[in-house]
């Protein structure tokens, strides 16, 4: 029911409830069995077990569960059939490494999302509210959550307003519903009716839950609680949203895919040669030839999949995690970590995000004269400079500043850290703050019966009709009324003002006061004039408001603004050079919104477009689809708005991020690739709502996190590139030993595979993982904030990273080929000739991983620059050595050991692909250098 429109009886009687008396306990206890407490309702948390078979689902992990099963039914087959039982635990050995990669990948994955729930849980800073309720005609304390429609509610400053209330009584009531509205300014409240259409920013005879009262007091009637609240639609809209699925997810679960077909043509490929191949010899294929057929089919299949892929994946997004918490950012979930690295749009909520949600008086004008108010927020320091440059005279602006703090009853108090609070009306705040930087009190005024001997007459308070508050002073003895209020309707009531120290009429000052009217606006700069007037005994004690707020002497102009952060033009600037676009998306009024983006270089002119709610209603789907990549600037939009205007953005294949700190924000926040809530004044539903939290509320902490996910993105396609390139090595130094390998040689027969499966499983585990983990902690390239996004709609395998995972692995599998038929043609033993092609895999991969870690050349990065991949790759090249040398990994692996000229000239000719490649590499980008330094030449 829309209660704004309707009169204060009908509201009562509808809800059965008595402005006098309120509820009934008894009635007030079976309307809380019918409508519940009054909570929103908090999303179910997936039991642990469900958050740990989670990762089980993905595609790289099923891959590895097939492995898994293959190996164990090889098993099976060695023991029922063959006999085979060293290469039947061979195949045991590889499965139960592989069930233990699935789940250290799995806890990896656990352990980080519930870190960070458990981090989230201790951010929250909720507290149970009370509320004053007429219950039984008595007034009495009632907790929060046993609200229920139809209790009476009363409400002071620095209340919290939990649940919907129609407003019986107001006085000088005004509320804060930047949490719903995205307005700074706080609503001046009153009961009479408005009409049905009326936007919620617009409805004074209601109040919100999660509201706070800044101003007055008031009396309401509660006519929704828990789900049934604004907050309450804006939650059951949250949960009709989908999680979306994460960048680096997409791309993995696409690779995921081809590498399964890959290992499935393989399989086919591998057996239809090996069938062709015996009916070529034999004429006949029978059950035990298929058998064995199969099994080095599988073998192969197996030594095609990364199977490091998911725990490495797992522990660069860990690491990448650690980072973007040192610099004050929690990640929700591992996934999400990389995903800003990818961003082409952040959509940003004004008030508390890009503005301190803090009014502020940054210039006024007094006597005559324009001055601008150093300092933000609510500390009082800060100094005031004449804008023409001249000397300051404080007198000339004193009475000005007698009257700004006089008419006001709001103040500002230190906490116990010395940070000042503000109580009252952030208007009244900021006049006061402006008072206190130039020693302008108001209860030093009052007690102070020396130069000043003033008392407190009357007070007339603010109110939405006549827009204008009073006070009425006696000072040494004469009677003023102090009258401040919207410019627009002081003017009209004005006959003087105050210029150079004298009174003049208003005609020789109104051209001026106007012009600085106009500047002020087109500055974002809310006005308040400030007027005084001497009246009569009787007048200051009788008198209405309509005779005391007449033939003012104007005293000045003050613009107010809520400032933006100092951090964020920077931010901004960054964001934009590395082609990430930043919208504003607020609730505020258009003007204000455009002037605030302008500042901070959101928008260069201030011609651009700004879009309203108002004309968003009015545009279709296809309308707004053509405007949302050129508009910066949304102003006056609902949380609706919010979700259409990233829809769009998302249908264009933008990867989009939304920050926000209130309610209103966070259903776009879950709409968002990745939702970023403030920290500290974020509301609860936000932070749940989100996949980053900024624990210091700053916005360059986002700017950080953008680098600091294309770093990671950068490591995981690097240590990707590794791996990928290891597989192809196995895989084509396998299949050549298949194909190529006809007929004995020396001590290999044509079924003697190139590496042992418990070999390829020692590669890809630690010489090829370790490197790849610490592949994780490199720094970003020099260039990373110059690129452009990453298309997020590309192939990880895009942009030349196939062609050079091919190139380097077709090389490093051909010597690894190479040196297993030299040492066969040598007369080595089969465990001989399959350490050297381990070794010569091991090392050409240990040299290939300084030239994976950059997208140029191995020559374009110090290699010691990573002491952790320095530290894996020593560690990865002496443990590999030792496997050879212990008897226990000679009998499990198949290894033998060498002779040390053997170990010597396999690390020396096992950097040669790497060495050679980089360099022709290296060379063609010389000679690409040079072709375009001549034509810029020529230019």
């Amino acid at each position: 029911m829309k209660w704004y429109s309707q009169n204060t009886n009908s509201v009562l009687e509808t809800l059965e409830t008595s402005r006098i008396s309120g509820l009934s306990e008894e009635k007030a206890q079976l309307r809380q069995q019918e409508y519940g407490p009054n909570r929103l309702e908090a999303a179910k948390k997936e039991p642990a077990w469900k958050l740990f078979l989670k990762s089980f689902k993905e595609p790289l992990v099923i891959i590895l569960l097939i492995a898994i099963v293959l190996a164990f039914a090889s098993a099976a087959y060695d023991f029922q059939v063959t006999g085979d039982r060293q290469h039947a635990m061979a195949s045991i050995y590889e499965a139960v490494a592989i069930m233990l990669i699935v789940i250290v990948n799995s806890s990896l994955a656990f352990h980080q999302t519930r870190s960070a729930q458990k981090s989230l849980e201790a951010l929250s800073n909720m507290r149970q509210h009370h509320m004053h309720v007429l219950r039984d005609s008595n007034w009495i304390s009632v907790a929060a959550s046993d609200l229920v429609p139809g209790d009476i509610v009363s409400v002071k400053s620095g209340d919290f307003i939990d649940g919907d209330l129609r407003w019986l009584k107001t006085a000088e009531l005004q509320i804060n519903e930047s949490h719903l509205t995205g307005e700074s300014d706080a609503i001046s409240k009153d009961t009479e009716i408005v009409s049905e259409d009326t936007e919620l920013g617009d409805r004074t005879n209601m109040g919100y839950s999660g509201s706070m009262v800044v101003n007055g007091n008031g009396i309401g009637v509660v006519v929704a609680t828990g789900m049934d609240t604004e907050l309450g639609r804006i939650s059951n809209l949250m949960q009709d949203i989908d999680d979306q699925k994460t960048p680096i997810e997409k791309s993995v679960h696409g690779l995921s895919k081809k590498l399964m077909i890959i290992a499935g043509l393989i399989i086919l490929l591998t057996i239809g040669y090996d069938i062709v191949k015996q009916l070529m010899q034999v004429g006949n294929v029978s059950l035990e030839s298929l058998a064995g057929i199969s099994s080095t089919s599988i073998a192969i299949a197996v030594a095609s999949i990364p199977d490091a892929m998911p725990v490495v994946l797992s522990i660069v997004l860990t690491i990448g995690a650690k980072m973007m918490a040192d610099q004050k950012g929690l990640v929700k979930s591992l996934s999400s970590v990389e995903t800003l690295g990818s961003t082409t749009y952040i959509a940003s909520d004004k008030t508390g995000t890009l503005t301190k949600n803090e009014m502020t008086v940054t210039r006024f004008w007094a006597n005559g004269e324009v001055y601008d108010v150093e300092g933000n927020g609510y500390t009082p320091v800060g100094d005031i400079i004449r804008t023409d440059g001249k000397p300051v005279n404080p007198k000339d602006y004193q009475r000005f500043l007698e009257v700004a703090v006089l008419n006001n009853e709001a103040e500002i108090k230190p906490d116990d850290k010395q940070n000042w609070r503000p109580f009252g009306n952030p208007t009244d705040v900021s006049l006061v703050v402006l008072g206190a930087k130039q020693g302008v009190k108001r209860d030093a005024l009052l007690e102070d019966r020396g130069n000043h001997d003033i008392d407190i007459v009357r007070i007339l308070p603010f109110d939405s009709t006549r827009k204008m508050m009073t006070v009425v002073i006696k000072e040494n003895g004469k009677y003023y009324s102090l009258t401040k209020g919207a410019p627009d309707v002081v003017k009209d009531r004005t006959v003087s003002a105050m210029l150079d120290g004298q009174v003049v009429d208003i005609g020789e000052v109104a051209a001026d006061i106007e012009g600085t009217m106009l500047a002020f606006a087109n500055n974002a700069l809310r006005t308040i004039s400030l007027t005084q007037r001497e009246v009569t005994r009787d007048q200051a004690l009788n008198a209405p408001s309509e005779e005391l707020e007449r033939d003012l002497c104007f005293l000045g102009l003050v613009g107010i603004i809520d400032p933006p952060r100092e951090e964020v033009r920077t931010s901004v600037k960054k964001l934009t050079d590395a082609s990430v676009n930043v919208v504003m998306i607020t609730g505020d009024h258009a003007a204000t919104a455009k002037a605030i983006a302008k500042q901070l270089g959101i928008i260069k002119s201030k011609a651009a477009r700004v879009i309203t709610g108002k004309e968003l209603e009015g545009m279709d789907d296809a309308q707004l689809a053509e405007a949302v990549l050129t508009t910066r600037v949304y102003a006056r939009v609902t949380p609706a708005h919010k979700q259409r205007i990233i829809k769009q953005l998302q249908q264009h294949k933008q990867v989009v991020a939304m920050t926000g700190d209130g309610i209103n924000d966070a259903p776009a926040l879950k709409a968002a690739d990745i939702g970023i809530a403030m920290g500290i004044n974020g509301t609860e539903v936000t932070k749940d709502a989100a996949d980053l939290i900024l624990l210091d509320d700053k916005f360059t902490t986002i700017e950080k996190s953008v680098e600091s996910g294309r770093t990671i993105f950068a490591n995981i396609l690097n240590f990707m590139r590794h791996e990928l390139t290891t597989n192809v090595a196995e895989v084509l130094s396998l299949l050549l030993g298949v194909f190529l390998i006809t007929a004995p040689i020396g001590h290999i027969t044509e079924v003697t595979p190139t590496l042992t499966a418990l070999m390829v499983l020692w590669v890809n585990m630690i010489s090829d993982s370790l490197p790849s983990f610490a592949l994780g902690y490199d720094e970003a390239e020099a260039d990373v904030m110059k690129q452009q996004p990453r298309d997020t709609n590309q192939s990880i395998l895009a942009n030349g990273m196939l062609s050079r995972v091919l190139i380097r692995g077709g090389v490093m599998g051909g010597a690894v080929f190479i040196a297993f038929i030299w040492a066969a043609n040598q007369g080595f033993s089969i465990a001989q000739s399959q350490t050297i092609a381990f070794l010569t895999l091991v090392f050409g991969q240990l040299w290939h991983v300084y030239d994976a870690r950059s997208t140029k050349t191995l020559f374009d990065r110090n290699p010691f620059t990573n002491s952790r991949l320095t530290l894996a790759v020593g560690f990865a090249a002496t443990s590999s050595v030792l496997v050879t040398l212990i008897p226990f990994f000679n009998q499990v692996m198949g290894t033998a050991p060498l002779s040390m000229g053997l170990y010597v000239g396999i690390i020396i000719l096992s950097a040669l692909p790497t060495f050679i490649l980089s360099g022709i590499k290296k060379l063609i980008w010389r000679m690409r250098e040079g072709q375009n330094d001549d034509v810029v030449e020529y230019d």
